[in-house]
């Protein structure tokens, strides 16, 4: 019968982070626990919904957790019911107990309260990841390469393969991320300190979101395993599983233009500004697009709503060259890769109104490109 107490903030944080993988609604009512395993060693949390898992290890050497294990067991109780309840709790240090009947006892100051759980047996056991020769990866290099890509992955479950971010490691240390769904595109390519074995799998955009949730910057590395159909990440106490996708990821590197007949510079944030400006009207027009000329070195956006008014804007560039061009695209495309542009001025190139552009940072050190469809407007 489990007995422990704990420090309740320490406690909760961990709680919430396990819940990160735990959903409500699930067609396994089981899964709407959490599993409370103890030892002698420390508590581990464990939260899934099928998709991904996270297990959240509490150690009883870390002093800040205050953790003192009295009898070792496990259990499941129902996970937002239970973390309402320890976050509701007056007192710093909170007792956990269990009684006859799988019931749980918690009691912190002069508040005790009695909660029914379920026994552990009933959760379906993880599937394992072989944990030998970890990819290691900065956590905040993994996080910025999410933050660069994820984004552009697809929300339409009809091509289930383009919900996820396609991961290619090839000569051990030359990492390649892409998300497409298939209006636009995304790719970051980076050389890793750390070397590794060659991979390549798609791995669900929303997994990817949840990771840079759970893993904030002051993680400084984690751990990378694969499986068949799943991938483990993994740093001192958290262990993030997600199943990967299955599939053949289309082939982007094609996509990539090699020559331009029009480039421009603009600043990030003033271009980013003046297309919200522009979307502003342009979410009240039939096709929701911006038009953009470029005319003797000028550039302007312009949006004609009948209902609403219209926008004409000459944009502020840093540098114009090549052709004179007229072309239309969804504003919301070029905002959201504007936004996960880090560098002070972006690039723009241009084939044609009806070719792909492009847009990179403008500086030398990054190799990250993105792509946009412009919209056909007659």
């Amino acid at each position: 019968m489990i007995q422990f107490s704990i420090n309740k903030t320490i406690f909760l944080q961990a709680l919430n982070v396990t819940k990160r993988a735990i959903s409500s609604k699930n067609a396994i009512p089981i899964l709407s626990t959490v599993k409370i395993s103890v030892t002698s060693e420390g508590i581990t949390l464990t939260g899934s919904n099928g998709q991904i898992s996270i297990e959240h290890y509490i150690s009883t050497q870390d002093e800040n957790a205050g953790l003192l294990i009295s009898s070792p067991g496990s259990i499941l109780l129902e996970a937002g019911f239970f973390i309402n309840v320890v976050s509701s709790m007056p007192d710093l240090v909170l007792d956990f107990a269990e009684i006859e009947q799988k019931q749980i006892v918690l009691t912190s100051g002069k508040s005790e309260i009695t909660l029914k759980g379920k026994d552990s047996e009933q959760y379906p056991r993880l599937q394992e990841v072989p944990t030998s020769k970890p990819l290691i990866l900065e956590t905040s290099t993994l996080r910025q390469t999410i933050n660069e890509t994820a984004f552009a992955a697809s929300t339409q479950e009809s091509r289930p393969i383009l919900t996820g971010v396609h991961f290619v490691l090839t000569e051990h240390k030359n990492l390649k991320t892409v998300a497409t769904d298939s209006h636009r595109m995304s790719q970051r390519k980076l050389e890793l300190d750390t070397s590794g074995d060659d991979f390549d799998v798609v791995i669900p955009s929303r997994s990817l979101r949840e990771f840079t949730a759970v893993f904030t910057d002051d993680i400084e590395t984690v751990e990378v395993f694969f499986s068949n159909n799943q991938i483990l990440f993994r740093s001192e106490s958290i262990s993030f599983y997600t199943r990967l996708l299955e599939g053949t990821y289309p082939d982007t590197d094609r996509l990539i233009p090699v020559e331009y007949k029009t480039t421009v510079v603009f600043n990030t944030s003033s271009l980013r500004h003046s297309m919200e400006r522009a979307r502003l009207l342009s979410n009240a027009t039939q096709n929701g697009t911006v038009k953009l000329e470029i005319t003797n070195s000028i550039v302007s956006a312009h949006v004609n709503s009948p209902e609403v008014g219209r926008v004409n804007e000459e944009l502020d560039t840093v540098e114009v060259l090549g052709e004179d061009l007229v072309i239309s695209f969804n504003p919301t495309y070029l905002i959201e890769a504007l936004k996960a542009t880090t560098s002070e001025q972006v690039k723009i190139s241009f084939i044609s109104s009806v070719r792909p552009f492009t847009l990179v940072p403008n500086n030398d050190g990054e190799d990250f490109i993105q792509l946009i469809t412009p919209v056909r407007t007659n």
